[in-house]
């Protein structure tokens, strides 16, 4: 009796695990048809040995949950390309206005470099006026202590200007001590074409050391 009743009870239970997987089949069909869930990946190779078309996925509502937030993400992606753009352009902007602020110092560096060379110039100039004008000082006082002639002697071996600021020297000393001044009996002493220049000269151009 034991040996009848075992094979009855094992072919019921592969007849209800038969059952249960064709329903459990056919529920994910049925699911996949009405649209609850989508089993369209896992059903296709069915799907194509039966030959029965799969199901096109429906289009998504337009209060879809997954369809807002892709529209958030596009707005989103969006956003981030603007700000991307605009600090780019603002980038930009920067890199132009330091290349400017840059020729600018440039500049500013050039033209203060220019105004100490232009400052150390007349510095040169005024210290070349001043040992030229303390040397044209010293000569006259040396000549105003010599005798006439030897005096004279010295003067014609110079240059006109040098002989013409030391006459202006002698008679500025002459002048500030309250004496006559020498430069008449010198230009007497001297050949006469020599002192007429020397005459001329002066009279174009009184100022010493100009």
């Amino acid at each position: 009796m034991a040996s009848f009743g075992r094979p009855r009870v094992l072919g019921r239970i592969v007849l209800l695990l038969a059952i249960i997987l064709a329903l459990v089949i056919g529920g994910i069909v049925w699911f996949d048809y009405i649209g609850l869930i989508d089993a369209k990946s896992v059903l296709a190779p069915a799907y194509g040995l039966l030959g029965v078309k799969t199901r096109a996925p429906a289009a998504a509502r337009a209060d879809s949950p997954a369809l807002l937030e892709e529209e958030r993400y596009a707005k989103r992606m969006e956003s981030i390309s603007t700000r991307s753009e605009e600090l780019d352009a603002r980038e930009g902007g920067l890199v132009k206005r330091d290349a400017e602020v840059s020729q600018k110092a440039q500049e500013l560096d050039d033209r203060g470099k220019a105004l100490n060379d232009q400052e150390k110039s007349f510095n040169d100039k005024v210290k070349q006026y001043d040992n030229r004008k303390a040397n044209i000082d010293q000569n006259a006082q040396y000549l105003v202590g010599m005798p006439p002639a030897k005096a004279v002697s010295i003067l014609v071996a110079m240059d006109d200007q040098t002989v013409i600021d030391v006459f202006h020297a002698v008679e500025e000393r002459a002048k500030a001590a309250g004496v006559g001044s020498l430069v008449s009996v010198w230009l007497a002493g001297m050949p006469p074409d020599r002192s007429a220049t020397l005459q001329r000269k002066m009279s174009a151009k009184p100022s010493s050391l100009e």
